[in-house]
């Protein structure tokens, strides 16, 4: 049964396993349950309406001019219909009572608080695929600055670029920062991109690594100011943006911070960093760690709470948030098994390979990559950079390699 923009939640539920959010790891359970049982009562709860669609795509979507509907693989009701789900769409869960195994949930389709729909629903096993959500510094207000991490925001944004040439600064230069750049660059914008650091990545990978980014960067025409905060937005007189930033040098003089021109743009994007809200992890009594999420087992991605999982974005595994798509399916899978009580081998968690979405430069780490810490280099050439993290004991624990792009021939 599917239930399409479902206003009123019914206050009787059969009991089953139930599901908060619907990005790509809700939905990858959803696929990994139903290919070992067609008929296990599934629940999706999400605040939007639950449309399929790949999001990494968002940051190479504007210069090749689709939609937010060309991303949409299947609507939300559509997809809940064909794998036999039913979907409780535009609505929001307030609370997780672990010892009665029941969820409070609230519609959002009514704005009226005399008319908001409340129910309560129960469930036998409970998979927290929240996600995560972008971190928005004091100095970017949310009104006045773009995000592009769910496809409703990337499609306004698309729509307030389709009128022509435009002025873009994005702040954050980590992946998603330089990839969004390169991608309004070729669709003809202007792009300024700024971040605390001196180049992009440089929280992943050290500076000998990062500097060849930085460079390419440049190359292509995107304006990279590393090495600066941004202190405030605001929206002028003539409805530009403005955009003050300061040095952040060691011992950087006040006088030249002060003397540094505003940019004014037409707008901002934030990538920033992701963040997991702990409201329901906390209510369900789920150990969480605010710097990279809720807390599960390794091999069963069960949390500490009983009869509670959690996947994708929102969790982490020995300390390390898990915010990549190549691993969803095997972790969808282990989950699917535990709940149906299937015999498993349990997750093993290995690093996917991270490459950067950008033409001007090939980028891709294997390992689990940080900046700081015993870095070497095993190749160097002007065409090609590969270097080694070693951890204590010598062992190789993440690689680097960097190349030129090659040019076409002609």
């Amino acid at each position: 049964m599917s239930v399409e923009n479902q206003s009123v939640v019914p206050e009787a539920s059969s009991h089953g396993i139930v599901i908060i959010g619907a990005g790509l790891a809700g939905w990858h359970v959803i696929d990994a349950i139903r290919a070992k049982d067609k008929d296990m009562p599934i629940t999706l709860i999400t605040a939007d309406s639950g449309d399929r669609y790949h999001k990494p795509m968002l940051t190479m979507a504007i210069s090749q001019n689709k939609s937010a509907s060309d991303l949409v693989r299947a609507t939300g009701s559509k997809a809940a219909e064909a794998a036999n789900v039913n979907l409780l769409a535009n609505t929001q869960v307030t609370d997780i009572d672990a010892s009665t195994q029941q969820l409070q949930l609230v519609s959002a389709l009514r704005s009226d608080p005399v008319y908001t729909n409340y129910a309560t629903i129960s469930y036998d096993k409970l998979v927290l695929a929240m996600g995560a959500h972008p971190i928005f510094p004091q100095s970017l207000p949310e009104d006045l600055v773009w995000h592009v991490n769910h496809i409703e925001r990337f499609g306004q944004l698309q729509e307030k670029l389709a009128s022509g040439r435009q002025h873009v600064a994005i702040v954050g230069a980590g992946m998603v920062g330089t990839e969004i750049a390169e991608d309004l660059l070729k669709a003809g914008h202007e792009v300024t991109l700024i971040d605390l650091n001196d180049a992009p990545l440089s929280q992943m990978l050290p500076s000998k690594a990062t500097a060849r980014i930085a460079q390419a960067v440049k190359s292509q025409g995107i304006d990279f100011l590393g090495g600066y905060q941004v202190s405030d937005v605001i929206r002028n007189s003539d409805g530009k943006l403005q955009v003050s930033y300061e040095s952040v040098a060691s011992g950087a003089d006040s006088n030249i911070a002060q003397s540094l021109e505003p940019l004014i743009v037409d707008h901002v994007i934030a990538s920033t960093g992701l963040t997991v809200d702990d409201k329901l992890p906390a209510a369900a009594g789920v150990e969480f760690n605010r710097r990279t999420g809720i807390v599960v087992d390794a091999t069963t991605l069960r949390t500490n709470t009983s009869s509670i999982y959690a996947i994708g974005d929102c969790m982490s595994i020995n300390g390390v948030a898990c915010r990549y798509v190549a691993p969803l399916r095997a972790q969808a899978a282990t989950i699917a098994d535990d709940i149906l009580g299937h015999e498993h081998d349990g997750y093993e968690h290995k690093p996917p390979m991270i490459r950067l979405k950008n033409k001007a430069i090939s980028v891709m780490v294997t390992g689990v990559p940080q900046a700081t810490g015993n870095w070497q280099v095993k190749t160097e050439t002007d065409d090609e950079l590969i270097m080694d993290l070693l951890d204590d004991n010598d062992v190789v624990s993440a690689t680097v390699t960097i190349k030129a792009p090659v040019m076409p021939k002609g």
